[in-house]
């Protein structure tokens, strides 16, 4: 598994969702370095970390692993910032596995049923056919899932670093295989418990989201206690990429609020 430590100052750690990797947070945790120690890692079967068939990705895995990270890290309530699946594992760790948050950032994060899409379900259905695809039509496969996700469209260069770790035999039969793995059980075995959360939480959301749409951030504010909902305009799923500068000024002001609050 890989991951990036660096800064100084409390300690803040990143969560990244799918089908993405903690490049897609890495701008944002290089901007708060000055003020905090950030923390990156890509979950198994992601980015830079192992994408071996023997190693499983499901949600289940990646709470508890996320849990025992923070532990080797050595972290006493860290600020928690997550996207996407980032939110699942986020919310697992601390519910299901005791890992311990000073405030938790959930930005468009997979956390209420139902979630998943067609695609999603036909991948389950058909996993090994989708990982012997010829090379070529896979990649243009993952180019229009991953452009889905931005509302105001990707450049090359973007979509070069979203795209490429998911390419190659490794990268391609990784990609299936975490959406075969993927499974509302582990949202639902956890989302019962969203009233108990008693830290600061902040939902950002952005408005245009067609992946998890906007309804679902203000059913989340609803079902966590204090929760403060954000919500950036012109922006879909991929926040970091459609509204990078709005979306660091909200994180940071944030932080800065919860450095200010008793301890």
């Amino acid at each position: 598994m890989r991951w990036d430590v660096w800064g100084d100052g409390p300690p803040v750690v990143f969560c990244h969702g799918t089908p993405w990797s903690s490049a897609l947070w890495h701008p944002f945790a290089d901007a708060l370095s000055p003020w905090f120690r950030v923390h990156l890692w890509d979950m198994p079967g992601y980015g830079q970390s192992s994408m071996e068939a023997e190693h499983r990705v499901s949600l289940d895995v990646q709470g508890d692993l996320l849990a025992d990270l923070m532990s080797h890290w050595g972290l006493d309530r860290p600020h928690l910032i997550a996207h996407d699946y980032g939110g699942a594992v986020a919310l697992r760790a601390h519910l299901l596995h005791g890992a311990l948050y000073s405030s938790l950032a959930l930005v468009d994060v997979v956390a209420l049923a139902p979630w998943g899409s067609e695609f999603f379900r036909l991948v389950r259905d058909n996993a090994e056919v989708f990982a012997a695809l010829p090379a070529a039509v896979h990649e243009g496969a993952v180019r229009g899932y991953i452009e889905g996700a931005s509302h105001r469209g990707l450049d090359e260069r973007q979509m070069c670093t979203l795209v490429e770790p998911w390419l190659g035999s490794l990268g391609q039969a990784a990609f299936y295989r975490q959406i075969a793995q993927a499974d509302q059980a582990y949202t639902d075995e956890v989302e019962p418990l969203y009233g108990s959360l008693a830290l600061p939480v902040l939902i950002v959301w952005g408005a245009e989201d067609t992946w998890l749409p906007v309804d679902r951030a203000h059913a989340l504010a609803e079902a966590i206690p204090g929760a403060r909902l954000q919500l950036v305009r012109d922006a879909g799923h991929l926040i970091q990429v459609d509204a990078p500068e709005r979306l660091a000024t909200v994180l940071h002001g944030w932080l800065a609020e919860q450095r200010q609050r008793p301890a």
